[in-house]
């Protein structure tokens, strides 16, 4: 098997299981910045420019989640942020599917912990969109 398919396998592991325990323990569902340190960082990097340290390994270069908006005609598009967040599914299956991730952290109440974090992470991206 291919290198990168080792690597992101890896990678992946390495994520769900300091996800688990830092999402569980150190990561609030209210603190955008720490949820995407936490998550979103590896890949997009701490800047959100898309070069994170496990970019390199992706068959498709992370998003620049800095100019979403600037890319949308000025008009931030959380909908499609949400969407992307829950399900994967945007340019790359590259992307974690992290709604189940996130559901999984409150047992009692799956459904609205998974919208609350989303929410949380979709606010985070909007405030550091460039001007």
């Amino acid at each position: 098997m291919p290198k990168r398919f080792y690597i992101l396998v890896l990678a992946g592991l390495t994520a769900l299981a300091t996800s688990n325990t830092q999402a569980q323990v150190k990561t609030s569902a209210t603190n955008g910045k720490q949820m995407y340190d936490a998550y979103c960082a590896s890949c997009h990097g701490k800047d959100g420019k898309g070069y994170g340290p496990a970019a390199h390994a992706l068959s498709k270069r992370p998003t620049n989640l800095t100019t979403l908006a600037k890319d949308n005609g000025g008009k931030y598009p959380a909908a499609e942020v949400a969407n992307v967040l829950k399900s994967g599914v945007h340019g790359s299956q590259d992307m974690p599917t992290w709604g189940p991730v996130f559901g999984s952290m409150n047992k009692a109440n799956p459904t609205a912990e998974e919208t609350k974090r989303i929410n949380t992470l979709v606010e985070f991206i909007r405030i550091s969109q460039v001007k």
